[in-house]
């Protein structure tokens, strides 16, 4: 391993309700669990990126926490989640200033999940 280089990225988060989450993560979102740990379970989002959550009895504020999920089919993603009942924070739109074009939920433990394409032409996939 070369110094000052990562092998992946892994945010963690706390919830009280890790059946519930793992239900929004695993079941609607179709992420793969990748290692059960009993009480953390860590999903993959892409090669190299992850999210874990932990079952704490006491979680703290979640103020402050976004988990960005980046999709072409934000419409997709938008259809499918609002069909399943998940509490919408803010419509689909574009924000020119960003150059994205996404939508805003709440998952089980009040965390803000962003679903979002870019549409900047800078941006790329194969490049990060």
């Amino acid at each position: 391993m070369t110094s000052g280089t990562f092998d992946a990225g892994i945010t963690f988060c706390e919830t009280n309700d890790l059946e519930a989450t793992s239900a929004f993560y695993e079941g609607l979102l179709g992420l793969p669990m990748v290692l059960d740990q009993g009480t953390c379970r860590i999903y993959r989002v892409r090669d190299g990126c992850y999210v874990g959550f932990c079952r704490r009895d006491e979680v703290p504020e979640t103020g402050g926490v976004v988990l960005t999920l980046v999709a072409d089919d934000v419409d997709g993603w938008y259809a499918r989640l609002s069909k399943a009942g998940v509490p919408l924070e803010k419509a689909l739109s574009a924000n020119a200033e960003y150059r994205i074009y996404h939508f805003y939920v709440k998952d089980p433990n009040g965390y803000l999940v962003e679903v979002q394409r870019f549409d900047d032409p800078d941006w790329s996939v194969e490049d990060r």
